[in-house]
């Protein structure tokens, strides 16, 4: 491994402690516990829509980022594409970019959808409504952590692939 190829390797993984570890960090902890900060339904949903734009604005550039190092160090395990079914190593990466692929649909359909409506029926004070879609909201969520987690454990299987 050359010095590009290591720091390159460190930036990927660098941004995906921030992205991950972020992620579960917002939907473990701080959604959770906002509950217990404001008793008003609207101001609690403003602060953390406040909190998840903020977020949002580490995360985008956090996905290029990892797509951009994550193809750069596929080439490690990619002597060509036809090895990407062929090999072991290339099964398991291309299984890993299908995942990458469907989260980051996820969490790009979940900020574009879920997140103003949600903030919009805070806002009118429909909190039935608001209950309903925050449910949908959360199983979005939380099959994204669970997406992200499969992500690092085919990175962890690719090691196995030198």
């Amino acid at each position: 491994m050359n010095d590009l190829d290591l720091a390159v390797l460190y930036v990927h993984l660098f941004a995906a402690v921030l992205f991950v570890g972020g992620s579960f960090f917002f939907w473990l902890i701080l959604e959770p516990v906002s509950y217990t900060l404001h008793r008003d339904e609207s101001e609690r949903t403003a602060m953390v829509a406040k909190v998840a734009r903020r977020f949002g604005q580490f995360t985008n550039p956090t996905l290029v980022i990892l797509v951009a190092t994550g193809l750069f160090n596929a080439t490690w395990y990619l002597p060509s594409l036809s090895a990407l079914t062929t090999t072991p190593g290339g099964e398991v990466l291309l299984a890993k970019g299908l995942v990458v692929v469907v989260l980051v649909a996820l969490i790009y359909l979940h900020g574009a959808y879920y997140g103003p409506k949600i903030v919009r029926l805070a806002r009118e004070r429909r909190f039935a409504d608001l209950r309903a879609l925050r449910r949908r909201s959360r199983t979005v969520s939380m099959i994204n952590l669970a997406l992200m987690l499969a992500v690092l454990l085919l990175a962890v299987l690719l090691q196995a692939y030198p």
